[in-house]
């Protein structure tokens, strides 16, 4: 049987009648998120964390059914850690880190996200969305309880917004009638149809790819596979599909991706026979398994030509969409969410000018970009739409079989990584020669283990002063931005992996954190001035 809060999870926030729809004049809020799946949830719990009242819009009453999103990654972990809800998810997920690919019935190799150790949290986790999501809401829960400023109102239609220049006004529909809010801010996380993107009257550009991959979940005792990604081009089990990856679940669920093509009739594809037909391929006659839930997707790679407009943001797949080989939908958008948070938060207690907010357009938009072109990239790779790509494809799979070189040619989704951001006007300038290129301004802290713990624990969500090998104040200020000191000896690092992940061919390091935990300035030694001037960049000030 499935776990009970994966059939419970539909209704986490029935509908509740709320003070609002008896106001004699609309309520103004600081925040309203649209949306209640994944990415508006953390939204809502990043705001309501730093005390900043927030109201979740949704026309559900809980989190979707189907598995949908099941791959989660390290960074997407990192950030649900800092929220509170990420030992669950450890907990129930499945723990992966090894990939294989095949050509036919040939392994062509095999890959490992994570080789090396000192990290907190595995590559990737593999898990059912809504038990992602019903954790996260969880821990909404729980900080409700200790008087967090969080709303989830489920069966709350968004029919219409009018957007002003410093706030929105919104029109809701529920089971009791229609009512009207105000919003100071608005943050469309309602997924890759978004109705508030359409309201607003935006495009949202890209590609579509001529293709159809059939999803079947299956739950079956099969100890044949191991808890790994598989993926086969052109599989031997030919009637199942051009291209099959094959990934475990909790609960005895396996998740298998069918390449079925473009001009396909779906109606007929997702009929449990045709689709039994398939697995039966890929399995054998004699393997029993019970049909969990199905779908039908093609790849898109899309995305808004802006992610804010005024005081109406968007986040998540409302924002960008690509396609699903990669895990980098849900994974992009929980980094939408890291960046927007502390940004809006600061904006909102007047400690930060609105210019912090065009960094999240630009710093986002980067990510989705690399999102976009890696997915393409993958996309082009799985589906060739020539004779001469598939002939290329085809020798490239053949040669990485036996040698090394083309192996990094291979492409069956290149996997989600954190997002590096490379010029972003955030950035201050390095001043650590020799420093490693994987802490670089713009680049998200690696964990590294030490003995108090793992780093990250104890970088938080805040500006942090980490010195590594040399002291630093424990507390700075300016323009109201508290900054916590924190210093690592060479006697905590026993393993070294602070030291070689943070100081390169250098002796000591100075390095300034932003609350996302992204590097904001690093330098060999603390200098009040430097640490200040970089600390008013971070927070799109004027630099004396």
């Amino acid at each position: 049987m499935f776990d009970e809060r994966y059939k419970l999870a539909f209704k986490a926030y029935p509908y509740e009648r709320s003070a609002d729809q008896d106001a004699s004049i609309p309520v103004r809020h600081p925040v309203v998120v649209m949306g209640g799946g994944p990415i508006g949830v953390a939204t809502a719990l990043d705001l309501g964390r730093q005390g900043i009242p927030v109201v979740v819009l949704d026309d559900h009453e809980g989190v979707g059914m189907g598995s949908r999103a099941i791959c989660f990654a390290k960074r997407s972990l990192e950030i649900a850690d800092r929220y509170g809800c990420a030992q669950p998810m450890l907990d129930k997920g499945v723990v992966w880190n090894l990939g294989k690919v095949f050509h036919d019935d040939r392994k062509v190799f095999e890959f490992n996200l994570l080789p090396e150790d000192g990290h907190k949290f595995p590559a990737f986790i593999n898990m059912q969305q809504p038990y992602f999501e019903q954790f996260m809401i969880d821990e909404v829960r729980a900080l409700q309880a200790q008087g967090a400023p969080i709303e989830i109102r489920g069966k709350n239609r968004v029919e219409s917004v009018d957007v002003k220049d410093d706030h929105t006004v919104l029109n809701i529909l529920t089971p009791d009638g229609p009512y009207t809010i105000e919003a100071d801010w608005l943050i469309g996380c309602d997924g890759a149809n978004s109705p508030l993107r359409s309201m607003m009257g935006l495009d949202f550009k890209g590609r579509v790819f001529q293709d159809s991959f059939l999803i079947a979940d299956i739950r079956m005792i099969n100890d044949s596979f191991p808890t790994e990604r598989w993926f086969w081009f052109d599989p031997p089990f030919k009637s199942a599909g051009a291209s099959t990856l094959l990934h475990k679940q909790p609960d005895d669920v396996w998740r298998v991706d069918f390449q079925i093509g473009w001009d396909v009739d779906r109606v007929e594809e997702l009929k449990e026979d045709n689709i039994r037909a398939r697995l039966d391929a890929m399995l054998g006659p004699d393997v029993e398994y019970e049909l969990v839930w199905s779908s039908i997707y093609t790849f898109q790679c899309m995305r808004m030509d802006k992610f804010r407009h005024g005081h109406v943001i968007f986040a998540g797949d409302a924002a960008h969409q690509v396609s699903p080989f990669g895990a980098r939908g849900a994974n992009s958008g929980m980094q939408d969410v890291d960046n927007l948070g502390w940004k809006l938060g600061l904006v909102i207690a007047g400690k930060a000018p609105e210019a912090l907010l065009d960094s999240y357009d630009r710093e986002r938009i980067h990510g989705a970009d690399e999102n976009i072109s890696n997915s393409t990239r993958s996309t082009d790779f799985i589906t060739p739409k020539s004779e001469t790509s598939r002939l290329f494809r085809d020798a490239v799979l053949h040669l990485s079989e036996k040698y090394e070189f083309a192996r990094p040619l291979v492409n069956s989704g290149r996997l989600s990584v954190p997002c590096v951001y490379d010029g972003s006007p955030l950035n201050s300038e390095d001043g650590l020669p020799g420093g490693p290129l994987r802490t670089r301004p713009g680049a998200p802290c690696p964990d590294a283990p030490f003995q108090s713990g793992y780093l990250l624990d104890h970088l938080g969500d805040e500006f942090v002063l980490l010195g590594i090998n040399t002291s630093v104040p424990s507390q700075l200020e300016d323009g109201g931005v508290a900054v916590k000191g924190f210093s690592v000896s060479a006697a905590d690092d026993t393993a070294g992996h602070i030291a070689g992940r943070y100081l390169g061919d250098a002796d000591t390091a100075v390095y300034l954190i932003r609350p996302d935990q992204h590097v904001a300035l690093r330098m060999t030694k603390f200098d009040e001035a430097t640490v200040r001037a970089g600390l008013r960049r971070a927070l799109a000030k004027e630099v004396d």
